[in-house]
C-alpha cells in the first residue's frame, strides 16, 4: 500500500472548498491549537514541518492559526508526521482499554491459508498477531508486500523463510527479525507443517486489512501480515 498523497486539497474554515459537493457536510474541531503545540513539541520549524507533509509555510501557518481547516486526509497525514492520531487531533478522548488479552479471547481466522490471532487490542498505533504460515500457501507465496511502518517477528516454532528485497533470510525457532516495512518483503515457511510466529506491525491509523493483504482486503478477506 502506498502512504496518502500528500498536499492534498484543505477546506476553508467553515466547510468544503467552493465547487466541491461531495465534501462533508459538518464542520471538523477547530486543531489550529493543537497542531501548532503538536509541531512545537516535536522539535519542529514552521518550514520543516510543512516540506514533511507536501505544504508551503505559508499554508501550514494557516492551519495553525485556524484561518484554513485541514481535509481529513490532511489530518491523517499531520498525525503521522507528529507521532500522534487524528483522534488526538481533534481533542477525543479514547475510552479506557483493557490492557490485556486473555488467550481464551483469541479467535483462529484465516486470511489467504494463514491462521491468525490477534493478540492485541483494538485501535493502537500497533498491531500484534500470533501466526501459523502453512508449508505451502498459494495465495501468499508470491504475495510482496511495501507499505510504510516497521514489522517486528519472532519465530515460535518451524523454519521461516523471510524475504527483504533481493535478500533471502532462513529463520529458526528462536530467531527474529525487525524491519522497515517500505522494503519489499514476502513471508513463507521453510519447514514441513508450517512456522509459528509472533508478529508485531505499526499501523500508522490505516486499515490493519490493507497494510497487510493488499488486493485481498479489496476482496473482502480480514489482513495478515
Amino acid at each position: 500500500m502506498n502512504p496518502l498523497p500528500h498536499g492534498l486539497a484543505e477546506w476553508p474554515t467553515g466547510g468544503p472548498a467552493d465547487g466541491d459537493p461531495g465534501g462533508p457536510s459538518a464542520e471538523l474541531p477547530t486543531v489550529a491549537p493543537r497542531l501548532r503545540d503538536l509541531r512545537r513539541r516535536s522539535g519542529l520549524t514552521l518550514e520543516a514541518a510543512a516540506h514533511r507533509v507536501g505544504l508551503s509555510p505559508a499554508h501550514l501557518s494557516r492551519l495553525e492559526t485556524g484561518r484554513r481547516q485541514p481535509s481529513l486526509p490532511m489530518l491523517l497525514t499531520l498525525a503521522r508526521t507528529y507521532g500522534t492520531t487524528v483522534s488526538d487531533l481533534l481533542g477525543e478522548v479514547p475510552a479506557e482499554r483493557d490492557p490485556v488479552v486473555r488467550a481464551d479471547r483469541m479467535e483462529a481466522q484465516e486470511a489467504g491459508g494463514w491462521t491468525y490471532w490477534q493478540a492485541g487490542g483494538s485501535g493502537r498505533a500497533m498491531q500484534a498477531l500470533r501466526l501459523h504460515v502453512p508449508e505451502r500457501s498459494a495465495a501468499q507465496e508470491d504475495l510482496v508486500r511495501v507499505h510504510p511502518g516497521e514489522e517486528w517477528l519472532y519465530v515460535l516454532g518451524g523454519r521461516l523463510r523471510l524475504t527483504l528485497g533481493e535478500t533471502v533470510h532462513a529463520l529458526s525457532a528462536g530467531d527474529a527479525a525487525h524491519f522497515d516495512s517500505l522494503t519489499p518483503h514476502r513471508i513463507a515457511a521453510a519447514s514441513p507443517g508450517g512456522v509459528d510466529l509472533l508478529f508485531v506491525h505499526t499501523l500508522l491509523q490505516s486499515g490493519a486489512a490493507e497494510l497487510c493483504l493488499g488486493d485481498a482486503v479489496r476482496r473482502g478477506r480480514p489482513g495478515t501480515p
